[in-house]
């Protein structure tokens, strides 16, 4: 049976701890989207070399764990001399992750734009950078915003790595208050509730943008 006093005691502890994990998914949410929308520009780049490093952005943080890449950052670089804490280093990590996915999906949204709308900008005088910024980039976004949306519902949940690092956000809470409770299952139970209300409320609002963005575009 679950131990209902224990919840209701203890569920305000998880709700504070849930807003610290909801600072963390927007702040990574921006960051994650300034590294994507520069990475899949780098990548589109007719500079050889400024394409190889986009590439490679996204080629090595694609192909290993978060967890590593979070651990590499939080107790790695302090050997380099860099003590980012427990906060930044989790934040950096989440965005730098995320920004290796909204990469691909922002440039498969450029992609997606017509190039004689960009051949039309370019005649009317526009720089290509000009023509970027104002023309393809803001239908790119339109395009890619069901699959941003997608990585950012995986970003809240990935948020519960960063308890391996001592930031005390929803799932580090939830385990510490195991420690004095000795209730595993109404913890966890709580944590994930807190979780879903989180992705389905993300899920519920984007939704929302989609359809606002889908009737604008008829």
């Amino acid at each position: 049976m679950l131990d209902w006093g224990t919840i209701v005691h203890y569920f305000p502890f998880l709700l504070k701890a849930t807003l610290l994990t909801l600072k963390i998914s927007l702040i990574s949410l921006l960051f994650g989207f300034l590294f994507g929308l520069v990475a899949a520009l780098l990548k589109l780049s007719p500079n050889g070399l400024l394409r190889l490093i986009g590439g490679f952005y996204v080629w090595i943080i694609r192909s290993t764990p978060l967890l590593v890449q979070l651990f590499l950052i939080y107790f790695g670089l302090p050997q380099l001399g860099i003590d980012l804490g427990p906060f930044m280093s989790g934040v950096l990590a989440l965005a730098l992750n995320t920004g290796a996915y909204n990469a691909e999906t922002i440039r498969g949204g450029i992609i997606s734009v017509p190039s004689g709308q960009l051949e039309a900008a370019r005649s009317l005088g526009m720089g290509p950078a000009l023509a970027m910024r104002r023309i393809v980039l803001p239908q790119a976004i339109r395009v890619a915003i069901p699959a941003l949306g997608n990585n950012f519902v995986i970003l809240i949940k990935d948020t519960s790595l960063v308890s391996t690092i001592t930031l005390v956000e929803l799932t580090l809470t939830a385990q510490r208050l195991i420690g004095s409770t000795y209730k595993p299952f109404e913890m966890y139970l709580m944590a994930a509730f807190l979780y879903a209300i989180l992705t389905t409320t993300t899920s519920v609002l984007l939704g929302k943008l989609e359809t606002r963005i889908a009737v604008e575009r008829r």
